[in-house]
């Protein structure tokens, strides 16, 4: 098979490619805000008018049946699903459609952990049925629904393909013996740089925030476990069991850096300052820099500094009142599929959680295959930390003073 990349490419109208971009990190932001608030995972703790979209309007009050139902329906973020640009369609979903019989109508409804979840809190609540079948959180928002018991339990006899979950995913903090939910995507925090005016690279958070070839074209993120956990990282910190003095010791690091004019801004919508130049370095997403690199042409680098990097996941979910039950379990066995999990990760670029998938990659992309931001190496996945659960309480302070430091 020729190689091949599976993004939609940027296009070339600046004023587009600027909402894009913004919409690229928008996604990500709202996913990573409180990122493990309510207990993180283990060590792997187009646009919404594609393809089938809206939403589901079964009813009922009591999910879990699935009848002689041939229908599903699944809410999942933006950009976050293989799309076929020349067809307007999602390979891997019409291939599922074809194989199970099961019309799936998708929508890219999430643009955010707490803002999806309070336009079907309430529902929840009730255990009624929303509309979805199938949902897709972050860790923290996960557990949350586990929690509250609000999320319907596993048939495993329906998901045999669960075992090729990476190892590493097999037992997670917020669900254990995943009988709740399936790891989607998994992500990276750290480094990126321009390589052309920044060759010799940028190792550390130490050299990011001083480094004087670097004043004044510096980005860090607006999120605050990524920034103050990298930061923290750096000081040594194990960001599993930090306390308030290391909280409070990265902040001061991080007001020096704003003071000095080193960083530039406080900015998650970064590529686009990377594509035009004004900023040199950042802490950023990696599967932003896999992307950007394929669009612009392979003008910056990743790493997870040399202190450690933030790992972060996403996961799907069955909601206590969906009606699809069966059906969304048949879906979720077929995304565990190492070939369907490759084609996927060729278009979204996260880490990939599947196991064998690496192995099918050589098929579609031998460059992606060997890409450590889509399969880490064990040397890299030794580095990275999932940063600790925080209690609403503990959360809403840290936040507010983080906020305040950075002048909003």
């Amino acid at each position: 098979m020729t190689p091949r990349r599976l993004h939609k490419p940027l296009p070339a109208d600046p004023r587009v490619r600027r909402l894009i971009t913004s919409r690229l990190a928008s996604r990500r932001i709202s996913r990573r805000n409180l990122l493990a608030a309510g207990g993180a995972a283990g060590l792997l703790g187009t646009l919404a008018a594609c393809g089938t979209q809206g939403t589901g309007t079964g009813g009922g009050s009591n999910g879990g049946g699935n009848g002689d139902s041939d229908e599903l329906f699944w809410a999942n973020w933006s950009l976050y699903l293989d799309y076929d640009a020349d067809t307007g369609s999602y390979p891997t979903l019409d291939r599922f459609q074809e194989e199970t019989g099961i019309n799936v109508t998708y929508a890219e409804d999430i643009d955010g952990n707490e803002s999806y979840y309070g336009t079907i809190q309430g529902q929840l609540a009730q255990g009624q049925n929303f509309g979805q079948d199938l949902i897709c959180f972050t860790d923290f928002m996960a557990a949350r629904l586990i929690q509250d018991d609000q999320t319907q339990e596993l048939d495993h006899g329906n998901i045999p393909n669960l075992g090729n979950l990476l190892p590493s995913l097999q037992e997670v903090e917020f669900d254990p013996g995943r009988n709740h939910t399936v790891t989607w995507q998994s992500g990276l925090t750290g480094i990126a740089w321009n390589t052309d005016a920044v060759p010799q690279g940028v190792h550390s958070v130490e050299d990011l925030l001083t480094d004087p070839e670097l004043h004044g074209r510096v980005l860090v993120l607006g999120e605050m476990r990524d920034t103050v956990g990298l930061i923290m990282m750096d000081q040594g910190v194990d960001i599993t069991s930090f306390d308030d003095d290391d909280f409070e010791n990265a902040l001061d690091k991080l007001s020096a850096a704003l003071s000095s004019g080193q960083i530039r801004q406080v900015e998650s919508s970064y590529m686009e300052h990377l594509v035009s130049g004004d900023a040199l370095a950042c802490m950023a997403w990696s599967g932003d820099i896999t992307q950007l690199n394929f669009e612009e042409g392979d003008r910056w680098d990743f790493a997870i500094p040399e202190a450690g990097g933030n790992l972060w996941s996403d996961n799907l979910l069955i909601p206590s009142g969906a009606e699809n039950k069966a059906n969304a379990e048949a879906l979720m066995n077929f995304y565990l599929d190492p070939e369907v999990a490759a084609e996927v990760a060729a278009y979204v670029n996260y880490v990939c959680p599947v196991e064998g998938a690496q192995e099918a990659m050589e098929q579609i992309d031998p460059e992606l295959a060997e890409d450590p931001l889509i399969f880490p190496t064990d040397e890299t996945l030794s580095n990275v930390q999932v940063i600790r659960s925080m209690d609403v309480e503990e959360e809403n302070e840290l936040q507010s003073r983080f906020q305040s430091v950075i002048g909003n």
